[in-house]
């Protein structure tokens, strides 16, 4: 199983984000680094892949609104691929 730890505390950019989410599930070159890119590669993962966010306060203090249309976009991922999931921890 792949596992990306996101920590709020540790990202302050959407840049930071998806290059941290890039590196833990070894995506592949092509990968945007964005909300569209990362659907598609997670939605398209034949691997069990877990994405967890820690300290999400502290992530929205930093990312504002990008936030919340992750969360929205990481559960639109989750119905479209049983192998994904992801959760939330403060």
């Amino acid at each position: 199983m792949k596992v990306c730890i996101l920590d709020g505390k540790l990202l302050d950019s959407g840049k930071a984000l998806h290059r941290a989410v890039s590196e833990a599930l070894d995506f592949p070159d092509w990968y945007g680094g964005n909300l569209d890119a990362l659907y598609d590669c997670l939605t398209d993962s034949q691997e069990e892949t877990e994405i967890l966010i820690v300290h999400k306060q502290k992530l929205e203090e930093h990312l504002g609104n990008y936030v919340s249309a992750l969360t929205k976009m990481l559960s639109q991922a989750e119905k479209e691929n049983p192998r994904f999931r992801w959760r939330m921890e403060d």
